[in-house]
C-alpha cells in the first residue's frame, strides 16, 4: 500500500511540474563555462589583456561564495587573421546567443573595417551586444633602437625626401594602426608605405627585425618591449603615464588626433536574453576593477579605462559616425 501510494504521489508531482502549478528553481547563470573569442594571436596586446582582466571571473570569497560569474571561468580562444577579421566573421555567424560564447572587441577596428569593407564582414555594431570596456591604448610610432631616426622630425624628412619609401608594418587594415598612419601622412604631407602584418605581434617583429624601417604599436606592447625599440611619439591628445617622456604627435608638430586609440572590451552576439546581459553587465565591470586585475595590468603597462555597457553603447554610436566621416577623408 505504501509503494503504491509513493507511486501516485510521484505521478501527481510529474503532473504539476508539467502543467506549471509547481514552481522549479531556475539555475542561476552561467553554470558553465564561458569561451571568449579573441580575434588575435597569442601574446599580443589584446589577448595578453583579455587574458588578465578575466583571470578573476571564477573567483570566490573566503565563505565560498562566488565573487564574480558564478564560479564559472572564462576560456580565451583565439582566432586571428586580417586584422580580426577572421575572428569576429567567425563569431557574429557561428556564435550561439546564450551568454557563453563572447567576444573580445577591438575599436575602432571592428567598426571601421565594417565601414570600409562592408560586402566583406558581417559583423557591425547593430549585430553584436557591447558589455564593459577594459582599456584603451594609444597607437604609438616605433623604430629599431639601431635606427637612425632619434625622433618624428626624422622621420618626416625622410619621408619627404623618399616618397612612398617609408615602410612602417601594423596589426591590420583599417585597424587602430592603419588609422594612425593615415593620419600621419595627411598631417606630415607625405605618402608612406604601409605592411599589415596580420597581427600586433607580427608587426612589433617586423620593426624588431628591420623588415619595416618603422612602425604603428600598441603602446602597451611597446612599453613591453622597449629595451629594445624607441618609441617617437604617441597618437593620443596627451602623454601616456607609462611613458612620460614620449611626446604626443601633437607636440612634435603634427595634427593627429586620439583617433587610433585602441579600445578594448567584451560583446556579446545580437539576441543574448536581456537577463543575461545585465548579469554580465552588472557583474564584468567589478571584475575588471578587481584589485589583482589592476596589478597585473599596471605592470604590463596597460592603461585600463573601465567603462560600463551603457557608455560604451554611447562610444559605439560615436564613433560609428565620427569614423564615417574621418575614413571617407582619409581614403580620398
Amino acid at each position: 500500500m505504501n509503494i503504491m501510494r509513493e507511486k501516485f504521489s510521484r505521478i501527481m508531482l510529474l503532473c504539476a511540474l508539467s502543467m506549471g502549478l509547481v514552481p522549479v528553481a531556475m539555475a542561476e547563470y552561467p553554470e558553465d563555462v564561458i569561451r571568449m573569442t579573441v580575434a588575435y594571436g597569442p601574446g599580443g596586446a589584446t589577448d595578453f589583456q583579455a587574458r588578465i582582466v578575466t583571470m578573476m571571473a571564477a573567483q570566490v570569497d573566503k565563505e565560498g561564495n562566488p565573487k564574480y560569474l558564478n564560479g564559472q571561468p572564462i576560456v580565451v580562444l583565439n582566432r586571428p587573421g586580417a586584422g580580426g577579421q577572421v575572428g569576429w566573421n567567425s563569431f557574429v555567424q557561428k556564435a550561439r546567443p546564450d551568454g557563453y560564447e563572447l567576444a573580445a572587441y577591438n575599436v575602432p577596428h571592428f567598426i571601421s573595417q565594417s565601414i570600409v569593407f562592408p560586402d566583406k564582414v558581417k559583423y557591425n555594431i547593430n549585430n553584436l551586444e557591447p558589455i564593459a570596456n577594459w582599456g584603451a591604448d594609444p597607437a604609438v610610432l616605433i623604430v629599431n633602437k639601431d635606427s637612425p631616426f632619434n625622433s618624428v622630425k626624422d622621420v618626416v624628412e625622410y619621408a619627404r625626401d623618399n616618397p612612398d619609401k617609408l615602410t612602417v608594418s601594423g596589426a591590420g587594415l583599417y585597424v587602430g594602426h592603419h588609422i594612425a598612419a593615415l593620419q600621419f601622412d595627411r598631417a606630415a604631407g607625405v605618402q608612406t608605405k604601409y605592411v599589415p602584418a596580420g597581427g600586433g605581434v607580427k608587426g612589433l617583429q617586423f620593426v624588431l627585425g628591420s623588415q619595416t624601417m618603422a612602425g604603428w604599436n600598441n603602446l602597451s606592447d611597446a612599453f613591453r618591449s622597449q629595451d629594445r625599440l624607441k618609441i617617437l611619439a604617441v597618437a593620443d591628445l596627451q602623454r601616456n603615464d607609462f611613458l612620460p617622456d614620449v611626446p604626443t604627435l601633437k607636440e612634435s608638430g603634427l595634427d593627429v588626433d586620439d583617433s587610433s586609440v585602441n579600445f578594448r572590451g567584451i560583446m556579446a552576439p545580437k539576441g543574448t536574453p536581456a537577463d543575461v546581459l545585465q548579469t554580465l553587465a552588472d557583474k564584468v565591470p567589478a571584475m575588471f576593477k578587481d584589485g589583482k586585475v589592476v596589478k597585473k595590468m599596471k605592470a604590463g603597462g596597460s592603461p585600463m579605462h573601465i567603462m560600463s555597457r551603457e557608455e560604451v553603447q554611447a562610444m559605439w554610436k560615436e564613433r560609428q559616425t565620427y569614423l564615417t566621416d574621418l575614413l571617407k577623408d582619409l581614403r580620398k
